[in-house]
């Protein structure tokens, strides 16, 4: 017989339905922007199935001309200042000039960059002391052993700092996923090098709670709503 997972933690059943990570729900329901059957949520709540659990989405309306895309770049675009023969997300994506990129994606990766008006984000999500996450699916020219997962899992020594430890996942013998909450230049390229592996493709899949999902090369989407407010919420910005 097949055992319920209800009654479930509410920041796992937040996480289970791709709104925010569990860390994000417990610091949106501290926030009191949780509810369940209209009442606050509280840590550690337990909901079942058909509870109304709700986020509330009243401060996303006072945003007023601010806009936050997700953007997928592509495979040779050059985030900022391309030099002389390079070419810049303002040369392929159609974006007005006040907007601009949000962190860096090497040329030779893809996948998803956040573009935006607001000048406010860029230290709450880029500096290291804050830990965003970040997911990306990396290809590798050799097959991926225990040693490999081990080491990337728990840090390496590269010639200039320790990478902080991260969630890894073996896809397949070439393949693996790779969470982040720090982001050097080069870093996952260099971690694999430094185990005498080469990625031969490097794909951010998200930053924080806004997924990459099914955009396609040179696409966007605007960030709103709920996913919006989970965002920002989360760099304390609202």
């Amino acid at each position: 017989m097949e055992t319920s997972e209800y009654p479930m933690r509410i920041n796992r059943y937040l996480a289970k339905r791709n709104f925010c990570s569990r860390r994000e729900a417990d610091g949106l329901i501290e926030k009191g922007l949780v509810t369940v059957n209209g009442k606050l949520a509280v840590l550690g709540a337990r909901v079942n199935e058909d509870d109304k659990v709700e986020i509330n989405t009243k401060n996303t309306a006072a945003i007023k001309n601010r806009q936050y895309f997700a953007y997928y770049k592509p495979i040779g675009i050059v985030t900022h200042s391309p030099e002389e023969g390079q070419r810049g997300i303002e040369d392929t994506a159609n974006f007005s000039a006040e907007f601009f990129p949000i962190g860096r994606l090497d040329k030779d990766s893809h996948g998803l960059i956040i573009m935006t008006n607001d000048g406010r984000i860029t230290d709450k999500l880029l500096n290291p002391k804050y830990e965003h996450s970040k997911e990306y699916l990396v290809h590798v020219n050799k097959k991926i052993n225990n040693f490999f997962v081990r080491h990337m899992s728990e840090g390496i020594e590269l010639e200039d700092f320790r990478t902080k430890p991260a969630i890894v996942e073996r896809l397949d013998d070439f393949v693996f996923r790779i969470v982040l909450t720090e982001g050097k230049k080069h870093q996952i390229r260099r971690m694999c090098t430094a185990l005498g592996f080469e990625v031969t493709d490097l794909k951010r899949m998200r930053v924080m709670n806004i997924k990459l999902g099914s955009l396609k090369p040179n696409q966007k989407r605007e960030i709103k709503e709920v996913e919006l407010n989970i965002f920002l919420t989360s760099l304390e910005i609202i």
